[in-house]
């Protein structure tokens, strides 16, 4: 427990009760009858004892009888960072999962996206997009958006507006011989990235940044990708791609990247690969490709629905953390079909159990270390964690408000359960219905408020 941190700003409000969260070295540490403060910034000004009331409320200078107080069936648990998805596909989620990525892309994906361009269209997706994810406990998501520029700005006006912290990523993309119409010049898109970068910067949303952002290598010519990681560079911003999802995907980068050593290298080349790059899927990077990772402290998002629901390949996440890669989850909507991070959580165990079905040596994901990958690991893929991902001070308080046995939710407590139970619970079984209240830098945004 912490208070030794003096916060210099007034505390906005304490909350008493059990509060789960990881650390670096612990996957789950559970505190009960823990207190916690967030200051009117709403950063976290204290965590500690529960008998410590008296002692707190004098040095922060709060009144004891404005402590709220948790049931026994209730939790706080950091909010869930969503690696990576896509908030233009969302209009279609939940079908259309009956075809190989490739051909998946070409069919469905690539005319979808090109209807960006109307911006009411956008309107109506990604603010639906924000609002269930928001619902759904995610509260950070990293988002690709479209080719089109003014809508992408648009998804981060709305992610800014529900108060969602979020990575937007204007798409970049020379190469489509699929829908001729749903690509950019290598010069378009260098200027439109750079225009997106600047408009969306001035805004200064205080949790919205923009994210550098190459489809793939198969939809980028060289000199793009070159472009971009110098944009990146240059502007110290984040990046974001995608990475050996399936074997035909890799077959192709090899063909039309031919001087390159590895689909990891095609990336590194271009200066691609940084402390602030997080990867989609990488179900079939080798060791050696891992190991570059590492060095360049690039991180991989874990998307095991859509690795499931393309048949695309099964990632093997203990071998991704025994060669000491971040990594975090994502849903990949709508390759994946659930905007949940809850059901990313589920896949991810699935995942694990498979490898361990395939050879019983395999070394099995504990729930426990999956809640890890959904909060805290998903901020150190994002290179977030020095503002989230756990209840540490000073940090900001994104937090879910979780109540196991909500009126009329999908969990029956037959009986009292211990909190590691409960917290279990509602990882495998919960939903929405559980998740009373949502807090992004200690703002309630769920339940909504009309803006």
């Amino acid at each position: 427990m912490d208070s030794s941190v003096r916060s210099c700003s007034a505390v906005a409000f304490v909350y008493r009760g059990t509060f789960v969260h990881s650390t670096p070295q612990t996957p789950l540490q559970i505190l009960e009858d823990a207190l916690l403060g967030v200051d009117t910034r709403g950063k976290i000004a204290f965590i500690d004892k529960g008998g410590e009331l008296q002692d707190l409320s004098q040095t922060f200078g709060f009144s004891p009888s404005k402590v709220i107080q948790l049931e026994d069936h209730e939790f706080f648990m950091p909010g869930m960072v969503d690696t990576h998805i896509h908030a233009s596909q969302y209009s279609y989620a939940g079908t259309a999962l009956d075809m190989p990525l490739l051909q998946w892309l070409n069919t469905y994906t690539f005319p979808v996206e090109s209807r960006f361009k109307d911006l009411q269209f956008a309107h109506n997706v990604y603010t639906q997009v924000v609002k269930r994810t928001l619902r759904n406990g995610t509260t950070t998501a990293c988002y690709f958006a479209t080719i089109h520029t003014d809508s992408s700005l648009l998804l981060g006006r709305i992610a800014h507006d529900f108060g969602q912290r979020a990575l937007v990523g204007k798409v970049c993309m020379d190469r489509n011989s699929s829908v001729k119409h749903y690509k950019e010049t290598s010069q378009e898109s260098e200027n439109e990235t750079y225009r997106f970068i600047k408009e969306l910067l001035n805004q200064k949303y205080p949790l919205v940044k923009p994210v550098v952002t190459p489809r793939f290598a198969p939809s980028c010519s060289e000199a793009l990708l070159t472009q971009l990681g110098a944009i990146a560079k240059n502007n110290n911003l984040h990046i974001q791609s995608h990475i050996s999802e399936n074997t035909e995907e890799v077959k192709l980068v090899k063909e039309l990247f031919p001087d390159s050593e590895s689909y990891t290298d095609v990336y590194h080349k271009s200066n691609l690969l940084t402390e602030k790059t997080v990867m989609a899927h990488g179900c079939h990077l080798s060791d050696k490709e891992l190991v570059l990772f590492r060095e360049t402290g690039t991180s991989l998002s874990h998307c095991p629905n859509s690795n499931f629901s393309l048949c695309s390949g099964v990632l093997n996440v203990r071998n991704v953390l025994n060669h000491k890669v971040k990594c975090g989850l994502g849903t990949d909507v709508a390759g994946g079909y659930s905007s949940s991070m809850l059901d990313a959580v589920r896949k991810a165990l699935d995942a694990s159990k498979v490898l361990t079905i395939q050879n019983p040596e395999h070394n099995t994901l504990t729930f426990e270390e999956v809640f890890r990958l959904a909060t805290l690991g998903g901020s150190q893929a994002l290179s977030l964690d020095d503002h989230t991902g756990n209840f540490e001070v000073g940090k900001d308080f994104d937090a879910l408000r979780v109540n196991v046995a909500a009126p009329g939710g999908p969990i029956d407590l037959i009986q009292s359960d211990r909190p590691k139970n409960l917290l279990e619970k509602f990882l495998n079984l919960g939903d929405d219905r559980n998740i009373m209240e949502v807090f992004v830098a200690g703002r309630k945004v769920v339940p909504f408020t009309d803006l």
